[in-house]
């Protein structure tokens, strides 16, 4: 649930248009139907779901997981952020440590910093980074731009916090689905980008201008996987036009490069960016392209699908020899700038997410092959992070 994007609703869209220019004026029928559906999801269906996170956190595996730190700044009290230390941190020492700021998703509408506890936790113990989940305001209360500019200001308060052992110099930033789009969104900002050296969006959503059957053209469907994986719709469709309704005020202007950051110039955003998709995913191919524009290779067709329909090994990602899963290019003018892509095969949006047991049920093979490429995965972004920013190890 945590993990869920934004997709566009085609009736923005005229007859027979792949594209959409601005978000549209919903009938009023339409409007009540998306506010009961935020709202039943908010705060019916949303606090069991918290209090069950609570419960595994505090009783079944009590500390495994949880943060070094929750801290809420004055200035910003109803957004807390979640702090992971390294080990061996020693608050007696003044050892600077590089740091991944990391953006949870939702689309726009759920989720919370804790969602990524696992994941966070996994990162900064592997790779000795300080970790640092970041918070933001939630739609419809929240609409674009809002959460940008909170996470801005979050921001701006964490690198003037003098208690954490923050390297300047070494600082990256992550983010999932609605987050990954926040991740590029936030980096666009002056105060932001002046400092983040490497951006990581996982399986974001980019482009809020192709309408929801051009996005769904570009998918790859592989019905012999069985299960979760092999179904032949897209899991994010049932709830992606209420994201869409909450976040996009009518009137939004869709090339807006904070929100479809695919529409963003090359120098408008850090110069270091690891894109990431899943190839069971409908946000894929918009990633895809973005990264090829980015990096000046041939950018795909909009109805190009992702991936091959050959399935991969259980467990492995494809990391050479396939431009079509892996690849990394090094721009050496001005200033250089590498750009990577890797499409996750065989898996869906949010395979790397505690959440995906809820979402898959008792769909053993796909857990199994999502924790094998969770952890790999965690891997080769810190390897890639520590040879990008030239972290000492």
């Amino acid at each position: 649930m945590g993990s869920m994007a934004a997709v566009l609703d085609t009736s923005a869209a005229p007859a027979g248009s792949a594209q959409q220019r601005i978000a549209p004026q919903l009938p009023t029928t339409a409007r009540l139907f998306h506010a009961t559906c935020a709202f039943a999801v908010q705060k019916l269906l949303l606090p069991p779901w918290i209090f069950l996170r609570k419960v595994k956190t505090y009783i079944i595996s009590p500390g495994e997981t949880y943060p070094d730190q929750i801290i809420a700044y004055p200035a910003l009290k109803h957004l807390p952020i979640r702090i992971f230390l390294p080990p061996g941190y020693d608050r007696t020492s003044t050892k600077r440590f590089p740091v991944l700021l990391t953006i949870h998703g939702g689309g726009f509408v759920l989720g919370n910093p804790w969602d990524n506890d696992p994941w966070n936790r996994a990162f900064s113990s592997k790779h000795g980074y300080l970790v640092v989940s970041l918070n933001y305001s939630k739609a419809p209360g929240s609409p674009f731009p809002k959460p940008v500019y909170d996470l801005e200001a979050l921001i701006q308060l964490v690198l003037a916090d003098t208690t954490l052992p923050i390297d300047y110099d070494r600082i990256a930033i992550a983010g999932w689905s609605a987050g990954a789009n926040l991740t590029l969104a936030v980096s666009q900002l002056d105060t932001v980008k002046l400092h983040v050296k490497a951006v990581v969006p996982l399986y974001p959503v980019v482009d809020f201008v192709p309408t929801q059957e051009t996005k769904c053209a570009g998918r790859r469907y592989k019905p012999d996987l069985g299960g979760f994986r092999g179904k032949d719709k897209d899991f994010l469709l049932a709830m992606s036009p209420t994201f869409n309704w909450a976040y996009l005020n009518p009137g939004t202007d869709l090339h807006d490069t904070l929100l479809s950051p695919a529409h963003a110039k090359r120098e408008a955003l850090p110069k270091n960016i690891f894109m990431i998709g899943c190839e069971l995913d409908m946000l894929a191919p918009e990633a895809w392209r973005m990264i090829c524009s980015l990096a000046g290779k041939r950018v795909p067709r909009e109805d190009e699908v992702v991936g091959r329909q050959m399935t991969a090994k259980e467990g492995e990602l494809i990391t050479g020899n396939d431009d079509r899963y892996a690849w990394e290019e090094v721009i050496k003018m001005d200033g250089g700038a590498r750009y990577k892509w890797l499409l996750v095969p065989d898996q869906v949006h949010g395979f790397d997410q505690d959440s995906i047991g809820h979402m898959v049920g008792n769909d053993v093979k796909c857990l199994k092959d999502a924790k094998m490429k969770t952890d790999k995965m965690i891997e080769i972004i810190g390897g890639w992070l520590d040879d990008v920013m030239d972290v000492d190890k």
